[in-house]
């Protein structure tokens, strides 16, 4: 890549990166996917992104950049001249919003970025802060001061970079603003002409003060210095194990080799056109190779505490332009994955290869590096991401996939995968010596970083299970079935429905599985399934399979029975006179019958005259018969699946008067709206006697009562069939005291005999009723 200073006051974007003096506005142009979503279609060319560069004024250990005006950006960070220098110190940015118009709290900047390229190959000519994702804004304040204060030292030529997607006129990025070029710091170079905007970069001069960088940088001989926030498992005994074994540096090769397959199933990837990397401004050609990859890093970019995720695309071309500047080849990273799970190829070279990152300094080499949009732990006031299970699941499905392809178990509960040592300057680890990692590891495991943040760390374990396996599904319900008892009941189909613990991303499909048989699939998004099942009972499962092919099944079971059978009568509907209140235009009747099935039987209900609906074991329904009126009965009963029949029976309910009976004995007639037809008998005669002849198969006698009633025998054909007392607390009327019913319809007799109870001899009778 060269580095050409612009001369005169115009900035555009090139195919460098410009390291300019105070004030130079820098641009790499990178493109960007249509704003606000990331899941939308990929840009039709090129979103060209600047790189404003602002010197930082000031001496010994303080530098600032007063608050100013800006052209639009979005992310920021810090860079310097020699990339192996730290910054020793804290850096304070706030910024103002181009929506609101308002300035925000200070926030920090983590001055260490520990993603880096090797030396052996690839060379960073600048030194950087890590970048932080502040949104749109238009202006900036910044202040950067030395760990011991104003008598301390910071790195030569820092610079404050502003990366935001440069505007466009016509197919040319515009100039910067007026107020950038009238702050810029005073040169002895002469004003440029201004047509100098449209020549060609390759025309451009070069300046023969700005080296162009080779593609192996040599490392200053001090090391960096520990990032005071890493944990203490950065050291060798805690991080990674020495090997006592003589190591065999990997040579990186140019040549792209051939791509092995992987035993794990590649998950949805959004490539590098589907964020608008303009390839143009990477350098030319291929990267370097290793010849596999034994460990996956996970990193975090400490770019933004929150995001929304229609912005992602746009974090990770700013990304990509923030690492040109330092000189970078491309995009440090492999792939990057945002919080709602959306992976992003990173670095080009084929998504399928052991491409030679930028991303663990001393060890990119053999390995493979994946950075999360986000920052993990709360550093100098930014708080951290929230961590999804989509962020984790996609990390999880990208790794399994990536180590598939070498046959290594992405969790094999130990450090079994070995590495080497590829920087001379990254103590404590010693350069060309073997160590041994996990499989799937934190950045911080080989370098003294915080990376990828104490609260992404604490997931690895949970990354590395995703990684390996599926969790067993929990089931959920059936539906287009009904439960009875402890079975579900379906003519045939049914829905079963489940849970599942695993993030989407490391499932391939789910199987539902019916006797052990698979009966449906289902994608790994879905939480339930139609299966069909033949007549009888079925044992129901689900399985999950894991990208892997390996599997997990629900450990509970449901039971299913497929029913086509109706249910059946057993006992035909009959109708029979019932105890309660007779009116002069409606009898009380009792619906019977009796009803079963060969499965579970649902219910049972009434359609006709009237509706209801009654319990599987309900034998009875209690209703009324239009008096002198043939009336239809209906019935319907249904199974648990589905499956009913139905049955009816036409009665006619009918009144005898007191009247129309044969007497004996001393009977007294008394009116009264109270009565039945506004007449009764009332008797306390002891034998006196009423006699009904009727063709039924029903009947009922029909009396009024008091607490003075007094009792009577009665006689069925001729036959005593009980003794009867009337008395009541109340005073009731009409009311149907006793009745009896046969299977058919026969000509009977119903006798009434006074008893001459004593003391209260009396009794008074409306009549009887009976169904015809």
């Amino acid at each position: 890549m060269r580095r050409i200073r612009l001369r005169g006051r115009a900035w555009l974007a090139i195919g460098a990166v410009v390291l300019g003096g105070a004030g130079v506005i820098t641009a790499a142009s990178v493109a960007s996917g249509p704003e606000g979503t990331a899941s939308s279609a990929a840009p039709k060319g090129p979103v060209p992104s600047a790189v404003q560069s602002l010197a930082l004024k000031g001496e010994g250990g303080e530098r600032t950049v007063a608050q100013r005006d800006t052209e639009t950006f979005g992310l920021l960070g810090v860079t310097w001249d020699d990339p192996r220098t730290e910054l020793d110190g804290t850096v304070q940015v706030r910024t103002r919003s181009v929506k609101t118009g308002g300035w925000s709290d200070w926030h920090g900047v983590d001055p260490h970025y520990d993603d880096a390229p090797d030396p052996r190959t690839e060379g960073a000519t600048r030194g950087g802060s890590a970048p932080l994702y502040v949104g749109l804004s238009n202006g900036v304040e910044l202040k950067v001061v030395s760990a011991n204060g104003a008598s301390g030292t910071l790195p030569k030529g820092l610079q404050l970079e502003l990366v935001g997607d440069a505007k466009k006129s016509g197919n040319d990025v515009a100039m910067a603003p007026a107020a950038f070029a009238a702050d810029a710091e005073e040169t002895t170079t002469p004003p440029a002409d201004p047509s100098a905007t449209d020549t060609p970069p390759d025309s451009a001069t070069p300046d023969p003060e700005v080296s162009s960088p080779s593609e192996t940088a040599t490392p200053s001989t001090s090391a960096p210095a520990p990032d005071s926030s890493a944990s203490a498992s950065t050291s060798p005994s805690a991080s990674a194990s020495t090997s006592t074994s003589p190591s065999t540096s990997p040579s990186p090769s140019s040549t792209r080799p051939t791509a092995p397959a992987s035993t794990v199933a590649k998950p949805a990837i959004k490539l590098r056109k589907d964020w608008g990397a303009d390839e143009s401004k990477r350098e030319a050609g291929d990267p370097p190779y290793a010849d596999k990859v034994n460990v996956v890093f996970v990193h975090h970019t400490d770019t933004a505490a929150d995001y929304d995720c229609s912005e992602s695309a746009q974090i990770v071309r700013w990304i990509y332009a923030y690492h040109l500047s330092q000189d970078w080849r491309d995009i440090g990273y492999n792939a990057l994955v945002d919080k709602c799970g959306t992976i992003f190829e990173g670095r080009f070279g084929g998504l399928d290869l052991p491409v030679i990152g930028a991303q663990t300094y001393g060890f990119n080499t053999r390995s493979w590096g994946i950075a999360a949009i986000g920052t993990f732990q709360v550093i100098k006031g930014v708080p951290a991401t929230p961590i999804s299970s989509k962020m984790l699941g996609s990390i999880a499905a990208l790794s399994a996939w990536k180590l598939g392809q070498y046959g290594i178990n992405p969790n094999p509960g130990s450090k079994t995968q070995t590495l080497v040592e590829g920087a001379k300057d990254s103590s404590p680890w010693v350069y060309d010596k073997s160590y041994t990692f996990n499989p799937i590891s934190g950045h911080r495991d080989g370098f003294a970083t915080a990376c990828p943040g104490q609260n992404l760390y604490d997931k690895l374990a949970t990354i590395r299970s995703y990684a390996a396996g599926v969790a067993a599904p929990t089931l959920n319900g059936v539906s287009g079935a009904t439960l009875s008892g402890s079975s579900y009941y379906t003519k045939g189909t049914a829905t079963v429905a489940w849970k599942e613990s695993t993030p989407t991303a490391v499932v391939k499909r789910f199987e539902v599985l019916v006797d052990g048989k698979v009966a449906a699939t289902a994608k790994a998004t879905a939480t339930s399934a139609p299966i069909t099942v033949a007549a009888g009972k079925h044992t129901v499962t689900v399985r999950a399979v894991h990208n892997n092919n390996k599997t997990a099944t629900s450990a509970s079971s449901y039971s299913v029975v497929g029913d086509t059978t109706k249910p059946t009568f057993t006992t035909a509907p009959s109708v029979k006179i019932r105890n309660a209140t007779v009116s002069s235009t409606s009898v009380p009747v009792s619906v019977t019958w009796k009803a079963a099935d060969n499965g579970a039987l649902k219910s049972v209900a009434a359609t006709a005259p009237s509706t209801a609906t009654f319990g599987p074991t309900t034998t009875s329904w209690s209703t009324t018969g239009k008096v002198n009126t043939a009336v239809t009965y209906g019935l319907k009963a249904t199974d648990a699946a589905g499956n009913y029949a139905t049955a009816s029976v036409s009665r006619t309910a009918a009144i005898l008067q007191e009247t129309s009976a044969t007497k004996t004995g001393t009977w007294t007639a008394k009116s009264s709206t109270s009565y039945l037809g506004g007449k009764s008998y009332t008797s306390s005669s002891k034998n006196a006697s009423l006699t009904w002849t009727f063709t039924g198969r029903s009947v009922g006698w029909v009396v009024s009562r008091a607490s003075t009633s007094g009792q009577a025998y009665v006689y069925v054909d001729g036959v005593k069939t009980a003794t009867v007392d009337l008395k009541s607390s109340t005073t009731a009327y009409r009311q149907t005291i006793w009745s009896k019913t046969w299977s058919t319809s026969a000509k009977h007799t119903l006798k009434i005999v006074v008893v001459g109870t004593s003391g209260r001899p009396a009794i008074t009778t409306d009549g009887i009723t009976y169904v015809k």
